[in-house]
This record gives structure tokens, sequence and C-alpha cells, in this order.
């Protein structure tokens, strides 16, 4: 059965986008995707996001995908949300992923902005559109034209939060002019998609983050978001600026190369990174540790 959740938090608020681990031969880590998963729900997380870019999904198949949803589901879904990206730039090959995700045991869709083909906005329309149409999960949308290529103009966001199933915006943008016209048109639940506009997000609409550095200071996360809703902006502050050195340094580079050196600095689940990625050199990962101790970060 899925957490308990409500229109204004469709999936919590504090989610991690994880990692896939990989055992040292490569293959897919169940066990560890498991053991991670109960760390960050145990860490503060609402929800976990799976099969996303951090999850390394372009280089995973569409069986382990599956394999990964229902492992993750089995491991926390009964306290935590588990929403599985399903997204390409392909559209039949999208409603397949939704299906298989869906079928095993996801509580909700990633829906990336279709990469590399540049469609039109009416072509994303259509896109998300029968993405949601696919399956009875509810979907989270996801802006990042760092990425894609293409922005989601809010005139497409408003067309989409009509559909009873589109509930969500991952907001990685980094334009928060756009944001604060979207969320106040839109309705949409809105989540930081950018660790280091997450207060700011916060501050015109936002209601939580899917974050990458999740992985590593969730508790704080949470606390910064706890502040800011009761009011303490100051606090809030104080919280974010501790982090800054974190927020840098998680993306000095790709941030899956990032937080799986971070994690296996814990002594946590991640594994070796797939091509065409590579593991961070002895200085960078000097840097990282740096990074990390600077923002309060215990290794």
């Amino acid at each position: 059965m899925a957490p308990t959740s409500t229109p204004q938090t469709p999936f919590g608020r504090v989610l991690t986008a994880m990692v896939t681990p990989f055992t040292a031969d490569g293959d897919l880590d169940l066990d560890g995707a498991q053991q991670l998963a109960a760390h960050l729900v145990d860490a503060g997380n609402d929800g976990i996001v799976v099969n996303g870019t951090t999850g390394e999904s372009p280089t995973t198949s569409d069986v382990e995908k599956t394999q990964l949803v229902r492992a993750v589901v089995e491991a926390v879904g009964g306290r935590a949300h588990v929403v599985a990206g399903a997204g390409t730039n392909d559209t039949r090959h999208s409603l397949e992923l939704a299906r298989a995700a869906e079928r095993a045991g996801a509580h909700g869709l990633l829906a990336v902005t279709p990469y590399y083909s540049k469609p039109p906005q009416e072509g994303l329309y259509r896109h998300f559109t029968a993405i949601a149409d696919a399956t009875g999960l509810p979907v989270m949308l996801y802006d990042i034209p760092g990425r894609s290529g293409v922005p989601i103009n809010t005139e497409t966001i408003v067309r989409l939060a009509e559909h009873p199933r589109i509930v969500a915006n991952k907001d990685a943008k980094g334009d928060l002019g756009r944001a604060s016209w979207a969320i106040a048109t839109s309705g949409l639940a809105w989540y930081s998609g950018d660790d280091m506009l997450n207060l700011p997000l916060l501050s015109v609409g936002a209601v939580g983050f899917v974050s990458v550095v999740g992985h590593m200071v969730a508790p704080e996360l949470r606390a910064l978001l706890d502040s800011h809703i009761s009011g303490d902006v100051t606090k809030a502050m104080e919280i974010h600026q501790k982090l800054l050195p974190v927020f840098t340094g998680m993306f000095r580079t790709q941030g899956v190369i990032t937080t799986k050196a971070a994690l296996a600095l814990q002594g946590l689940p991640a594994g070796p990174l797939r091509m065409p990625l590579v593991e961070l050199t002895p200085e960078e990962t000097e840097q990282l540790k740096r990074d990390l101790a600077a923002g309060g970060v215990q290794l």
C-alpha cells in the first residue's frame, strides 16, 4: 500500500533520486539497492525516485529497471513513495516503461522531457498526456532543459495540469520567474530538482525536493524544509548556507559520479559506474572529501 499523500504533497516532501547500485562486475545489485533505499528512508526521505538520471537510466535495461522498482518497493514501499522514472525520447518506449513500473508496484511515475529530438510544445503535450493515460499512476513531470534541449513552457505545463493524473513537476529549469508563474497558474505540486535552488524555490511555492544530495544530508534538508514551513526563514537560510559546500561539491562533475564516490566513502552500497560515466580521479575524490566536510558531512 502506498504511503499517505495529499494533493499538495502527492509524493511527500523530501525525496532522493537514488543511484542504482551495481556489483563489482557491473551487474545490478538488488540487495544493495534495498539496503540503500532503507538507509535513505531511515534518514528522513519521504520517497525514493528510481530509474532517473541519477539512477543511470540511460545504461540500464528495461528488465533491470523493472527488477529495481520491484526490489525497492519490497524494501520500503510500505513507508515511502517509490517513484519510477519512465520517460525517454520515444513515446512508445515510455509507455512500455510506465506500464512495467505500475506492474512492479511503483506508486508514481517521473516523466522527463523527451531529450535530443527537440519536439515542439505540442509534441511535449501529447507525449506527457500519453504517459499519463497509459497507467493509473500519478505522474510527476521533469523539466530539465539543460539535459533535454527544450523547456516545458508555462502554457504547456498549465495545459498538462488539467490531466487528472499529472499532479506534480520536478523543476530543474533554473528560472525562478518562470517557476513563480507556473506554480501560480498550474496548481501542480512543485518539487525542486536543483539542490542549490531548494530554498529559493520554496520561497515561490515549491512543496519539497527531489534531491541528489539527499543521499548525504536528508536530515538537514528536512530541517530546512520544516524551518521554512514554520516561518523560521532565518533558520532555513542558515541551513541552506551551511549546505552550500555540499551543493557545490556534489556537482563539480556529473552528479552520479560524485554521489557514488560519496556513498563509497561512507561504506554504503553504490558500486561502479557504467560507461560513459567514469570514476573520480584521486584529486577529485580529495576535493569531494573537503567539500563534504565543509558542509558537515561525516565520512
